[in-house]
């Protein structure tokens, strides 16, 4: 299989937009992830996978810690700033959660302590044990067959 058929194969399931952030003496590092995923409730335990050629790689790998932010419907303009435009970062509104950066009014928010890395092809997978959670009653940005769009209730 090329990898033009098997990246249009994987635009047909439909995902949520997370922003995966950490922070290295004070500066702080953020992507885009639609690669991420709920793996264990004892421990609490998610995965993200991050392309071994991104630059968040090295900052999750010297911070052994990270947070990921549920983006809402309202806040497409933050998955494309982090999806490669960090030069735009400083219009990125952060609160803290657990004293990381976490996307201010996300749908959810969790703090997580790496607690496993697995080489997965051209990826590591994080695996992160969930150390805060916040959420609040908001409508998801979703991502399908590379649009964005809404989930309506």
């Amino acid at each position: 299989m090329d990898n033009v058929a098997f990246r249009n194969a994987m635009s047909k399931f439909p995902t949520g937009i997370t922003i995966v952030t950490t922070e290295i003496d004070g500066e702080i590092f953020g992507m885009t992830v639609n690669a991420f995923m709920s793996v264990s409730l004892d421990p609490k335990l998610v995965v993200v996978s991050i392309d071994k050629r991104a630059t968040m790689l090295n900052a999750l790998q010297k911070a052994k810690k990270y947070a990921v932010s549920f983006l809402n419907k309202d806040q497409k303009e933050y998955s494309i700033i982090f999806a490669g435009q960090k030069e735009r970062m400083h219009e990125v509104d952060f609160v803290r959660l657990n004293h990381l950066p976490v996307i201010k009014d996300a749908v959810a928010a969790l703090t997580c302590h790496v607690y496993e890395e697995h080489e997965a092809g051209d990826h590591i997978l994080f695996f992160g044990e969930v150390t805060e959670a916040s959420f609040a009653d908001k409508q998801p940005l979703l991502y399908f067959d590379r649009n964005y769009g809404e989930f309506n209730r």
